[in-house]
């Protein structure tokens, strides 16, 4: 049970913030964000507690291992074990940061938050640790195990993607997942234009690069552009590479009417918005917070006049729009989200594969439902942000079996990513370009 305990540095912050997540469900790019506004810190050690946070998440199935066999099987209060986690993973992962000065911060948050009895067992593990060395995990046996442990992924997620990716392909998205996840923004050309950012980020000092991935966007490799005034005036906007890639597949005309059925918090429905001149993008939300999330987005952006945000259910979409009404459909569905493995680590030990056959359902009647929404000759562009076929393929081909009036078309992107692929559908991996995993896939109507 989590304590009243008020953090006082970056390794406590840290703690509280875990406890959130691992033991309430907390989501942790919100964690992060309250406890970083609750609790304000200096830039190092927000960096720090972001790292161990971040961190901890990522090799929680490493960690554990190695805790174990120190720990030989004692039950530990969660803030306990937690604590020892992050002084593990800062041993073993942060190799700016100095045993002693992680032991004897440790030290303290034992000493403050429990009792003398559980300094006494911390710092006895910590020693231990410092003095007998971590297991090798290049010892355990069972390849699929040795693989889980080294990339803290569960046994299921790593039999699955390697019954359809390979061992090859799955080791290297396995490696791939816990490296930093790029800060990436992507330019309102509603407002401005690439140049003109680039100028502006010249100024500001910020370093990035172009993407290779899509064609707005520009990777951010050094300094904030969060708290700016090019992301507060809304002339940049932060998004994955991969995510914009969904938009960017539609090839948008300015008067084209779009509906954007599962749109929170509205990222793709400005960027969809952004295109317009005279035409007009419905997005739906089934919660009317996330709905007052888009249009606050749309504000922002300057695009406003061109969305209308309703709370609905997309599979409700007769209730509110007549058959043939939109030139475009994106339904960018719910899914696993296993393609975002960088960003919310937590997901991978929460999610499993039956979770991923119900998505598949519902992902199958949110397309049944729209189906009859858009014109003839329209196209209905089916996106997700996981990597798992049955949610990504399976779904399509099930909708496409449904619906023969449809036919899949090949996907296709202002850079021509994978243009060489053999399949119609555009998947992108973790390991492809250091971006979130992503599928897309474009399914027209006949006329």
């Amino acid at each position: 049970m989590m304590t009243k305990f008020q953090p006082q540095n970056a390794r406590e912050l840290a703690l509280v913030a875990l406890e959130g997540v691992v033991e309430k469900g907390a989501y942790s790019n919100l964690q992060v964000d309250q406890l970083l506004k609750k609790y304000p810190l200096a830039d190092k050690d927000r960096r720090l507690a972001t790292n161990i946070i971040y961190g901890v998440l990522q090799h929680k199935l490493t960690l554990e291992y190695w805790l174990q066999s120190f720990v030989k099987g004692k039950r530990l209060d969660p803030w306990v074990k937690t604590l020892l986690l992050s002084a593990i993973y800062q041993f073993h992962y942060l190799e700016r940061v100095p045993d002693w000065a992680v032991t004897d911060e440790s030290i303290k948050i034992a000493k403050r938050r429990g009792n003398p009895g559980i300094r006494k067992f911390v710092t006895g593990v910590l020693h231990a640790v410092l003095r007998e060395g971590l297991p090798d995990l290049r010892k355990i046996n069972n390849p699929n195990l040795r693989l889980s442990l080294q990339s803290s992924v569960p046994q299921w997620l790593v039999a699955e993607l390697i019954t359809e990716y390979g061992q090859e392909k799955t080791e290297k998205i396995l490696q791939s997942i816990n490296e930093p996840a790029h800060q990436v923004v992507r330019v309102n050309t509603a407002k401005t234009d690439m140049e003109t950012i680039k100028e502006a980020l010249d100024k500001m000092g910020v370093e990035y690069h172009e993407s290779q991935v899509a064609q707005d966007a520009l990777v951010i490799t050094k300094g904030e552009v969060i708290t700016s005034s090019l992301f507060e005036s809304g002339k940049i906007t932060i998004q994955d590479e991969s995510a914009m890639l969904a938009v960017e597949s539609m090839h948008i005309n300015p008067n084209d009417k779009v509906l954007d059925a599962c749109a929170a918090p509205g990222g793709k429905t400005v960027q969809i918005a952004e295109k317009l001149i005279g035409g007009h993008v419905d997005a739906l939300d089934i919660h009317q917070h996330k709905v007052r999330l888009i249009e606050k987005n749309a504000q922002r952006l300057g695009v406003g006049d061109r969305v209308t945000a309703n709370a609905l259910d997309a599979r409700k979409v007769n209730e509110l729009f007549a058959d043939e009404s939109f030139d475009k459909i994106l339904v960018d569905a719910p899914c696993s989200g296993m393609g975002l493995l960088r960003r919310k680590p937590e997901i991978r030990y929460t999610k499993t594969l039956d979770d991923s056959k119900k998505l598949h359902q519902i992902q199958l009647s949110i397309l049944d439902a729209v189906a009859a929404k858009v014109k003839k000759g329209g196209i209905i562009t089916y996106s997700t942000c996981t990597i798992l076929q049955q949610e990504n393929d399976q779904t399509v081909q099930a909708f496409l079996t449904k619906h023969p009036e449809f036919e899949l078309v090949k996907t296709t992107t202002a850079r021509k990513i994978k243009d060489n692929r053999h399949s119609l559908t555009l998947t992108i991996l973790p390991s492809d370009f250091n971006s979130d995993g992503f599928f897309i896939s474009s399914l027209k109507k006949g006329i």
